[in-house]
């Protein structure tokens, strides 16, 4: 248990019970990212977030600064069929040109949340010889990124998160009540932390320095 500097009594999270590492990955030779769903899909219509644009540019900046430092990319999309939001085929289901792939850079396609569920995405990580440690952004923070990042935890991978390259949305509650964006994106990212990887606010915090 610890106290916050409001007084908020906090638990110690599973992974300081059970003694994971809580250091951050670097990006270079070694890591791989992640870009999940960075879709156009979260731009305008239906499922438009309110935060994509921002993750998006941090996006951008990690998939940067992850070529720089010569980490190997994957990019992730999920196909929800022709003549839906997440139509592949379509340029509402496109991944958003800010983030698109270069030649040689795989593009897995999922059709669930996990990204490693029914996909080719482990055969690409042996075949390039990925090691554990592996950085996710992208959308949605409470849906596709943490169950990406719980798909890698239980293959024994050591993921990693940024904060600000990812986003969610405004939902109900059973009860009726409204969860905010940010409450939700707060609670997805405390639960990617609790357990399944380690967070880092910013793509700044995996530079070398």
């Amino acid at each position: 248990m610890s106290v916050t500097a409001t007084g908020t009594t906090t638990s110690a999270t599973l992974r300081e019970l059970i003694g994971l590492d809580p250091a951050l990955p670097r990006l270079g030779a070694g890591t791989t990212v992640l870009l999940i769903d960075f879709q156009q899909t979260y731009r305008t219509g239906v499922m438009e977030l309110a935060g994509a644009e921002a993750a998006l540019a941090a996006g951008a900046r990690l998939l940067a600064a992850a070529r720089a430092a010569g980490s190997d990319v994957v990019h992730v999309v999920n196909d929800g069929g022709e003549g839906g939001p997440y139509d592949i085929r379509a340029e509402i289901g496109s991944i958003s040109p800010e983030v698109a792939p270069r030649d040689g850079e795989p593009v897995v396609v999922k059709t669930v949340p996990n990204a490693f569920h029914a996909t080719d995405l482990e055969q690409i990580l042996r075949e390039r010889g990925a090691g554990p440690d592996l950085v996710l952004a992208g959308f949605m923070t409470h849906m596709c990124v943490t169950f990406t990042a719980q798909g890698a935890f239980n293959l024994g991978y050591r993921p990693a998160v940024v904060a600000e390259a990812t986003a969610t949305r405004t939902l109900s509650a059973p009860d009726g009540t409204v969860v905010p964006a940010a409450v939700l994106q707060s609670a997805s990212l405390a639960t990617i932390g609790d357990l399944f990887g380690v967070v880092a606010g910013t793509v700044a915090d995996l530079q070398a320095r």
